[in-house]
């Protein structure tokens, strides 16, 4: 499923020539593997990568698998059981499939994939119906207060980036983050339609995911989880009197087993993808930063992002 922004950043880029470096050892065909339901982050970043990278002769195919359940690690694993070695495999994926191997206690985690580039990294928003009873971020933050159990919230399964959000948020408020009754859905589309159906109170998940419906009304932003605003009429939570900053990294692995040249040719197509002005220009249309990262640095930081996310976990009682 191709959401509406993604097709309309399509026909917004730029016709451009094929690049040289096509024909200089990058894969022909790319085979993206999406460990969520169509509609989400992840699914988004796949999308926005093809439209991207047909416009601009990278690669000429590409093949698009989902898997939703347990917060991306039901899809990790048929990734690492059935794509092994497989050069033309790339998995989308990020911040939000570090944690939930570690809350359940999944025996497959992103140590078992390949790392080729980080791409872009995202603050998360909390919204709420339009005809909510929570005019702010506030009003919501004091009836978490009151009562957190009695306020289900949507977002991505145990461990993942909305979850820790929502965790932090509690701790802010001076309650137990395992109070929270969040309400997990198996991807963002699900969890769109859950907070505009009126299915839960409120919803945590990436800007990017609900910027449009923000736009058009369908949902309320209350505040985002950035260290800036992301929009003029939207607080970042700390301005709103919570201590919590928190964003979502995403980017691109390969399957265990795949070769150092196919590596390689991997790496080469992230590098070149990362140097289109078109590239930049989706990334605004997202509403992303700019996170790339490749080689050794971004193996440095997936280390340190997978201690430090334990750490939070552990701290927050999720594991």
């Amino acid at each position: 499923m191709t959401s509406r922004r993604t097709l309309l950043a399509a026909a917004a880029l730029p016709t451009l020539p094929r690049a040289a470096s096509a024909a200089e050892g990058m894969p022909a065909a790319l085979s993206i593997f999406v460990p969520a339901a169509p509609g989400g982050g992840w699914d988004g970043l796949g999308r926005a990568i093809e439209a991207v990278s047909r416009q601009a002769g990278l690669v000429s195919q590409f093949g698009f698998e989902n898997l939703a359940g347990g917060a991306g690690t039901v899809g990790l694993a048929r990734f690492v059981a059935q794509r092994r070695g497989r050069a033309d495999s790339l998995l989308i994926a990020g911040a939000s499939l570090v944690g939930p191997p570690v809350v359940n206690r999944s025996p497959v985690s992103l140590a078992d994939v390949v790392p080729v580039a980080r791409l872009t990294e995202e603050a998360a928003v909390v919204v709420v119906p339009p005809g909510s009873e929570f005019a702010d971020m506030r009003g919501l933050g004091e009836a978490l207060r009151a009562e957190p159990r009695g306020i289900p919230i949507a977002g991505a399964g145990g461990g993942t980036v909305d979850h820790v959000i929502l965790g932090l948020l509690l701790r802010a408020l001076e309650r137990r983050p395992l109070e929270a009754q969040l309400v997990a859905f198996p991807g963002g589309g699900a969890t769109t339609a859950a907070v505009m159906g009126g299915q839960v109170k409120a919803a945590v998940a990436g800007w990017g995911e609900f910027e449009e419906h923000v736009k058009s009304g369908r949902v309320r932003a209350l505040a985002t989880s950035g260290a800036r605003r992301l929009s003029p009429e939207v607080p970042t939570l700390r301005e709103c009197g919570y201590d919590v900053v928190a964003t979502n990294w995403r980017g691109l692995f390969a399957a265990p087993g795949t070769t150092a040249e196919a590596r390689a040719a991997l790496l080469r197509f992230a590098a070149a993808l990362h140097g289109l002005p078109a590239w930049r220009a989706l990334l605004d249309t997202r509403g992303s930063d700019d996170a790339f990262l490749a080689g050794e640095a971004f193996e440095d930081f997936l280390r340190r992002d997978r201690a430090d996310t334990e750490a939070v976990l552990r701290d927050l009682g999720l594991a």
